[in-house]
């Protein structure tokens, strides 16, 4: 038996949807519930599961933002069907841990993808390690980006980073803009990895980091890694999976 605990965005569809739902399922709490909806776009579903991911059960995403690669495509017709015959992927976030110059530390998760980005006129200038292995020493550009596999086709793809499959166990690191060396394309490594961002220049070149929403300013260092012990379950509908959206945005690539 299906027991939804129902999260909406603040808009039209979003309300109509629920209302339609409401009228479906029984209200249940969210302590109550084994499933929980999100009614919304992708940046609602990403919030969502920051909030809710310690209760350990599955998300089921409806759209009603603009493109809503995370979501599935309500139908009132199958709405139960599509329940019932969804298919379970299970991903981990990126976590970064920031040290800014004034010595603060803030941890925050991101699903999609790590951003490393200048914020003021001055260009970045960075050194990248995985672990004691130097990435790259010196990076002059306006930021960089560190992706997860699912966050693949959004910031990264704008700037033209790989795309990367959902098996594929890898994270991409892409620069953005970047000035020397103006040909460096970035880096595809492993989610085991542990990558160290250093700002070269503190008080000429400041930088921010940016975890999905959360962004901490004047970062000093910067170090990210997959945290395995955080488990996001997404549900899609059978003929709509993450995977097929993933692979339909590498054949669009090929295309252009």
């Amino acid at each position: 038996m299906i027991k939804p605990f129902i999260v909406f965005d603040n808009n039209k569809f979003s309300k109509k949807v629920r209302s339609y739902l409401i009228k479906k399922f029984k209200k249940f709490s969210i302590n109550n519930s084994n499933l929980i909806i999100v009614i919304g776009g992708d940046g609602f579903m990403l919030q969502t599961l920051k909030n809710f991911y310690k209760y350990n059960i599955p998300f089921y995403g409806i759209n009603s933002g603009s493109y809503g690669f995370l979501m599935n495509k309500f139908s009132a017709k199958n709405t139960f069907k599509n329940l019932f015959k969804a298919k379970m992927i299970i991903i981990s976030p990126l976590q970064m841990t920031v040290r800014n110059r004034s010595g603060f530390i803030k941890k925050s998760i991101a699903i999609n993808e790590i951003s490393i980005l200048r914020q003021s006129r001055q260009a970045a200038s960075i050194s990248i390690l995985n672990k004691s292995n130097i990435i790259i020493k010196k990076l002059v550009s306006d930021g960089v980006l560190i992706s997860t596999p699912a966050g693949s086709t959004a910031y990264n793809l704008s700037v033209h980073g790989p795309i990367l499959s959902l098996d594929s166990k890898k994270l991409s690191i892409s620069p953005i803009s970047p000035f020397r060396p103006r040909r460096w394309k970035g880096k595809v490594v492993s989610e085991n990895s542990k990558i160290l961002i250093k700002n070269l220049n503190v008080i000429k070149r400041p930088i921010s980091a940016v975890a999905d929403n959360v962004e901490v300013r004047n970062a000093k260092s910067i170090l990210v890694k997959t945290n395995k012990k955080i488990k996001f379950k997404l549900l899609y509908d059978k003929n709509r999976s993450l995977q097929k959206k993933i692979k339909i945005e590498q054949l669009r690539k090929e295309i252009n």
